[in-house]
């Protein structure tokens, strides 16, 4: 045991004393931040910000719709100065009358449109339908705003065949105001919503980074001192199991000061905003649980992954399936927090690479989860931890050794099977 307690303190010290460390250490939380900030910036210019006026033209069949959707598209670029709609109206009310649509449609190809709108048939009776097009079709924004125009004029003319007041209409279905408030037992505070959403995804991403991160750190390590031969003079101390554990209590100690820094950070600048309530002891304690045991899994498979590889790039081969039980939950994170009870997340929870980033997620959202699937999702862990580590090290034993060729899926099991 003292062995492999000063090999974890000397793979903690090169760590931490470098300047890489220091430097990622710093870096990481302020590009994080700034990916954020930006993106809130970009989003709220994308839909509320000024931008330059946008031209739409629109072929109707129909005299009163028409009418209707000239006083609609007024009243919207009188209202919204910074983000105007531009739209000119060819009717075709009958056989007689050109219908410009191909010349439309080549100066919405040439750019001298932003969208041509196509009313083919009575859509005031259900009868008819309606075509925009546009060359950029991921302008949500624009597409949702000409959408909601001209939706606003068919209801109009409805309303008037029908002997109703739009005015009265649109007085009855005024709108309501209803916020979402969270209530706290402790501070009877209203929670920001946006805030609440991101707590999640703060563990989340806590948890992905000192694992996932961390142990490439690991990796790397073994495969450099396998290819620089200091293992093997480290090997004629210790025995590759004593190496093994002593090289992953030393990166655990490693992740677990990098999430410390973070998770104290987050909370004192949380406090100092006056939303110190967010982070309680409950959530905290199941952080550090999953974290240790998610990490003494993870890190046994890295391990081995490095002890049998010679490069980098070998790595890289081995490692891409199991990145993507990691990228799985990052990916669906915002399902994840919406739906913490569904089916898929439950399942997840129950796959060991992914248990602890899902685990973390869904007690984030949902503290109070059914206590099996807690129990249950830590029992798992706890059972598959010596398993893994027992096979890890029958991989790293044999593969510390070893240089040449990259071993196959065959002969890493073989080396598993081995005595």
């Amino acid at each position: 045991m003292n062995k492999i307690i000063k090999i974890a303190h000397r793979d903690f010290i090169a760590t931490v004393k470098t300047k890489t460390f220091l430097f990622a250490l710093l870096i990481t939380p302020i590009l994080v931040g700034g990916i954020l900030f930006l993106s809130t910036r970009l989003q709220k210019n994308t839909f509320s910000g000024p931008r330059p006026d946008k031209k739409v033209a629109i072929i109707c069949p129909l005299v009163e719709l028409s009418d209707e959707l000239d006083v609609i598209f007024k009243n919207h670029n009188d209202n919204h100065s910074e983000r105007k709609v531009l739209n000119k109206i060819y009717l075709t009310d009958n056989e007689n009358t050109e219908n410009p649509a191909e010349t439309l449609k080549s100066e919405v190809r040439d750019g001298t449109l932003d969208a041509c709108l196509i009313v083919e048939g009575d859509v005031l009776t259900g009868n008819g339908r309606v075509n925009l097009y546009t060359k950029n079709i991921t302008d949500f924004e624009f597409f949702g705003t000409v959408r909601n125009l001209f939706t606003e004029a068919v209801f109009n003319c409805r309303y008037r065949q029908n002997n109703l007041s739009p005015e009265l209409i649109a007085k009855l279905r005024r709108h309501v105001p209803m916020e979402r408030i969270d209530l706290n037992a402790e501070t009877g505070k209203k929670k920001n919503e946006i805030v609440m959403l991101m707590v999640p995804f703060f563990f989340l991403f806590l948890m992905f980074f000192g694992i996932v991160a961390t142990n490439q750190g690991l990796l790397m390590s073994v495969i450099e001192e396998k290819n620089s031969r200091v293992i093997e003079i480290l090997l004629s101390a210790v025995t590759p199991f004593q190496l093994m554990a002593g090289k992953i209590l030393g990166q655990s100690a490693v992740g677990l000061t990098i999430v410390g820094i973070y998770g104290l950070t987050a909370y004192i600048t949380a406090a100092a905003r006056g939303m110190g309530y967010l982070l309680n002891a409950e959530i905290v304690i199941y952080f550090i649980t999953y974290y240790i045991l998610g990490f003494l899994l993870i890190s046994s498979i890295f391990a081995a992954i490095g002890a049998a590889c010679n490069t980098i790039n070998e790595a890289k081969s081995l490692m891409t399936p199991l990145m993507m039980f990691f990228i799985l939950p990052m990916v669906a994170w915002f399902y994840i927090a919406q739906k913490p009870d569904d089916i898929f997340p439950v399942v997840m929870s129950f796959i060991p690479p992914m248990t602890p980033i899902v685990m973390i997620l869904r007690l984030a959202v949902r503290p109070d989860l059914p206590v099996w699937q807690i129990a249950g999702s830590i029992v798992l862990l706890v059972v598959s931890i010596p398993v893994v580590m027992w096979a890890a090290s029958k991989v790293f034993r044999t593969g510390i050794l070893m240089y040449g060729k990259q071993p196959g899926l065959k002969e890493l099991l073989r080396w598993v099977r081995s005595n």
